[in-house]
């Protein structure tokens, strides 16, 4: 019995340090490998920025006009174009079938969109455009914004975490605000004309709501952090799709839910924040937390949608 039990821990002892030594072979392996690839990432973005900058002979504000403004109104435009041909034209029917609101928006009234597509192209030109001249001034007074040196991606891990906790706390605060009755009444309600939203309704809104709970919260954190064109450019363009996808209405695969703030829009005293973290704890996510709504809150990792795998309740004859 002795003999048994010191073969099977001889046995043991060597299936599981010829397994640590293959773990630690390749751990070693993928670890030089990626440690690799970041390096080789890191000096092509190098390269890259140095070319553009040169291309513009350094000149600040060309390039914070074009990193800051254009390319996430571009960012923003292109997203937004795909996703209303699938407003106005129902097609290609692979979107349309993640609708959220089902038999909203099926089709969008053209009329509104073009309303909508108006106040977005004047709250971009009049208003963020505007906002971009004294966030230049404290960049420049940082002093390295227009670095030739690039942040690590590591250091722009950081920036983006900042940035979001910022703009969580911000556009939480800010948007109970306008949601007071005298505020809602004459600033709030524009937005919520849309209680069925689509992208472009995520900058539709009154000239004054724009400024302080669209525009301020996204750029406070690079403000703050007195970060790099090439930062702010990213943060910017992730900023903006990610609030057209929170309003697009369709829960696509792959991507964020966008449930939390449907809900808001259909049920307007719930789900104020951008990462839910503040609802939970001020309570005003407790009515959305007993919903389908909230089962379906979460990234799609398969192709069939969600209304059709976690399907509203059917209604109780009256």
């Amino acid at each position: 019995q002795e003999e048994k039990l010191w073969r099977a821990v001889k046995i043991t002892a060597y299936v599981l340090g010829t397994g640590l030594l293959v773990f630690t072979a390749l751990a070693n392996a993928l670890s030089w490998y990626a440690q690799n690839m970041w390096d080789t990432f890191g000096r092509f973005c190098q390269t890259r920025w140095l070319e553009f900058y040169y291309l513009f002979e350094g000149d600040e504000w060309t390039i914070f006009l074009l990193g800051a403004g254009l390319v996430p109104s571009l960012a923003f435009w292109c997203f937004n174009g795909v996703l209303m041909v699938a407003d106005v034209t129902g097609k290609p029917a692979f979107i349309t079938r993640y609708r959220i609101q089902l038999g909203k928006n099926d089709p969008v009234d053209t009329k509104r969109l073009r309303q909508a597509i108006y106040v977005a192209l004047f709250n971009q030109f009049f208003i963020s455009l505007p906002m971009l001249v004294p966030m230049f001034s404290v960049m420049k007074w940082w002093g390295n914004t227009f670095s030739k040196e690039l942040p690590t991606f590591r250091w722009f891990l950081v920036e983006l975490s900042v940035f979001t906790l910022i703009e969580e706390i911000l556009f939480y605060y800010t948007h109970r605000l306008v949601h007071l009755p005298l505020l809602y009444k004459r600033i709030h309600k524009k937005h919520h004309e849309w209680t069925a939203p689509i992208g472009v309704v995520s900058i539709y809104a009154h000239p004054a709501e724009h400024m302080l709970s669209n525009t301020l919260p996204v750029l406070t954190g690079p403000m703050i952090m007195g970060s790099h064109i090439v930062s702010i450019t990213a943060w910017f363009s992730l900023a903006l799709i990610t609030t057209s996808i929170s309003h697009c209405g369709y829960h696509l695969p792959f991507l964020p839910s966008p449930e939390f703030h449907d809900f808001h829009h259909l049920k307007f005293n719930q789900c104020y924040g951008v990462l839910g973290v503040l609802d939970y704890l001020h309570g005003t996510d407790t009515v959305f937390r007993k919903t389908k709504a909230y089962e379906r809150h979460r990234v799609l990792l398969s192709f069939t949608p969600l209304s059709e795998s976690i399907p509203e309740a059917p209604k109780r004859a009256e």
